[in-house]
């Protein structure tokens, strides 16, 4: 018989669903050995078709995106019910990926950025989203509710596995499906398709061992292709990264931003990542380290932030 399997993104850009479908001719492959019954991006389907579902009808659900909402917590309680397997699909479900560097501000500070500070935003008499409203004919819209904090999936429901990545890499999801389909899945809890290893095993980036004295952002500079973008004194989050993407963005001249996650056994990515800065940081004077500590805040809340710190472990 075909697997039952659903696909559904909360709080995400879309790129998971994208990432899916660049598997190419091997999405055939999948449509032979499984029926989606839940794909919003794709199809055509409603809430009320999964409501109707028996507990457990579905086999696989893969659910990519954060929770920032009450729409995206209800869908993951509603699937999680329905499916047998719940995998975490890229980094925001797995960590909170980049919405939840929302986490760094209230709701009522991100509203008013949006809704009155927003250089491309009108809005004089300072009407901001509500929850209901009714038009005076008895007809009632809703929204879902804003949350004050974004949450990974785990923080929400039970989570069986975990495929990271923003995106994930195409052929990783394909080889989560063939497990999946081949009955050969690993111990619940364990993360599909990546190494146990650092990112840094992978790069092929020369390097040695030198000490830096100033961090750098990555358009102040040009960086040597060839060398290790942290002894340039670029911030990359390689040396506590998960390997696994093949080291797509270093190898098109990007430093790592950590989406694949800690390695095994790390638990703060970005604490780890302040140990491997202060192991090659040589600043000469006590002003200077300061210095170095201002200027490196901002790529810290765009890698280590965004992808550790505030996935509220």
């Amino acid at each position: 018989m075909k697997l039952k399997l659903a696909i559904y993104w909360g709080a995400a850009c879309g790129g998971c669903d994208v990432a899916i479908l660049d598997v190419h001719e091997k999405l055939l492959d999948i449509a032979d050995a499984a029926d989606i019954y839940l794909w919003p991006i794709a199809m055509d389907f409603k809430y009320s078709d999964v409501e109707k579902m028996e507990d457990g009808y579905l086999d696989v659900a893969m659910y990519s995106g954060a929770i920032r909402n009450s729409e995206n917590e209800e869908i993951a309680h509603l699937l999680r019910k329905k499916a047998k397997v719940m995998v975490a699909l890229g980094s925001c479900a797995h960590l909170g990926g980049i919405p939840s560097l929302a986490n760094l501000f209230t709701k009522e500070e991100i509203f008013n950025r949006v809704y009155i500070e927003s250089e491309s935003t009108v809005n004089e008499e300072k009407v901001f989203p509500t929850e209901a409203w009714n038009n005076g004919n008895g007809e009632e819209l809703e929204l879902p509710k804003f949350y004050n904090t974004v949450k990974s999936l785990n923080q929400v429901v039970d989570v069986d596995y975990y495929i990271p990545g923003c995106p994930p890499v195409p052929l990783q999801i394909f080889s989560a499906f063939t497990l999946i389909r081949d009955g050969m899945l690993p111990p619940k809890g364990a993360v599909i398709g990546a190494g146990d290893r650092a990112l840094c095993d992978q790069c092929e980036r020369k390097k040695e061992e030198k000490k830096i004295t100033e961090i750098k952002r990555i358009q102040e500079a040009i960086p040597d292709p060839e060398r290790c973008f942290l002894e340039q004194g670029f911030i990359c989050l390689g040396p506590v990264t998960r390997a696994g993407c093949g080291a797509r963005c270093i190898n098109s001249g990007v430093p790592c931003r950590g989406c694949y996650g800690p390695v095994y056994g790390v638990y703060d990515q970005g604490i780890k990542m302040l140990s491997a800065l202060a192991s090659v940081l040589e600043p000469k004077e006590q002003e200077e380290i300061d210095l170095s500590l201002i200027h490196i805040s901002e790529p810290t809340r765009l890698g280590m932030i965004s992808y550790a710190v505030f996935c509220l472990k």
